[in-house]
């Protein structure tokens, strides 16, 4: 899979560092997957989240933040969506969700 886009990741992890191994392993794993269908999603993340329109929501660092990505299976790509902390995950509707992809300061 192409994850688009790495550098979305990368700001979050800088201003969180916490949360850099977690999202590290996540991108080598979905960059190295080639996920059909959302059950082979689920198949190597149980705890992944399936939603509406292609959306999938995956805990990072033990819950304490959350990556919300839509995934294009025919062609293979990843677009990151939201990564923040769990509480300003909890306010937005993760379906619709257009707005800036990086959300938290740093604590």
């Amino acid at each position: 899979m192409r994850v688009i886009a790495r550098s979305t990741l990368e700001i979050f992890w800088k201003r969180h560092p916490d949360s850099e191994q977690a999202l590290r392993s996540w991108y080598q794993e979905a960059s190295r997957a080639t996920w059909k269908l959302p059950p082979d999603i689920k198949a190597q993340y149980r705890n992944a989240s399936i939603l509406k329109g292609s959306r999938v929501v995956f805990n990072i660092s033990g819950n304490k933040y959350r990556l919300l990505v839509e995934v294009v299976y025919p062609i293979g790509v990843i677009y990151v969506k939201f990564v923040g902390p769990h509480d300003l995950y909890d306010k937005i509707n993760a379906e619709e969700y257009h707005g800036e992809p990086v959300q938290g300061n740093k604590d």
